[in-house]
């Protein structure tokens, strides 16, 4: 069987346009699939992975918090880039901004600029300020009831200290008064005995006397 010549070439052409539309189409999803930036933000740490740009151009790409540091300075890059060790993010009691910026060196469509919000880790946040309770009474600057001031001194010590020392005699003091007794008794009672036995002598003479004349 014979197939003519036009019929070749219809198929020819047929084949040619497919080969086109396909080679069209995958240019064209090209673009779709190339540059793409991938970052995570969490409490603590950022991630990038930024894959599918231009080897050929000289891309660009920086993180910081907005209004605080730059946690990553401007970093040149190639075809991909990513976070071997996640950006650290500075501790936080409130929530903080993060800004990313890419910058395609081969168009400048296909930079990327984006922010994220990271939240406060659990365990961050600081304990509420306790607040001073006034008192509602002035503290009494007197001492309590129950304690007693203890005694500058004991009584006993204090009456012996304050007694006079007794004064000590001297031989010039004068002599005390006599009491009726002196050095003349023995000689007065000797004078006594002597009266009284010479009138008991004259007693008994005379009572002799009388006896005799009877």
């Amino acid at each position: 069987m014979t197939i003519p010549r036009r019929s070749w070439r219809g198929a020819g052409a047929f084949a040619a346009a497919a080969v086109v539309g396909l080679a069209g189409g995958v240019i064209s999803a090209g673009p779709a699939a190339a540059h793409t930036p991938t970052w995570a933000v969490t409490c603590s740490d950022v991630t990038l992975n930024l894959t599918a740009y231009s080897g050929n151009a000289t891309n660009e790409v920086t993180v910081s918090v907005v209004g605080g540091e730059e946690l990553l300075a401007k970093t040149q890059f190639g075809r991909e880039y990513s976070t071997k060790t996640p950006l650290q993010l500075p501790k936080h009691d409130k929530e903080l901004t993060v800004k990313l910026v890419v910058k395609a060196g081969d168009d400048d469509k296909y930079s990327f600029e984006d922010t994220k919000t990271a939240p406060v880790c659990e365990g961050d946040t600081p304990p509420p300020t306790p607040t001073e309770a006034t008192p509602s009474e002035t503290p009494s600057t007197e001492p309590p009831a129950s304690e007693t001031p203890e005694p500058s001194a004991t009584p006993s010590e204090t009456a012996t200290e304050a007694a006079p020392a007794p004064a000590e005699s001297t031989g010039s003091a004068p002599d005390l008064a006599e009491t009726g007794s002196s050095s003349a008794t023995p000689v007065i009672g000797g004078a006594a005995l002597a009266v009284l036995l010479a009138g008991g002598g004259i007693l008994w003479s005379v009572r002799k006397r009388r006896s005799a004349q009877h």
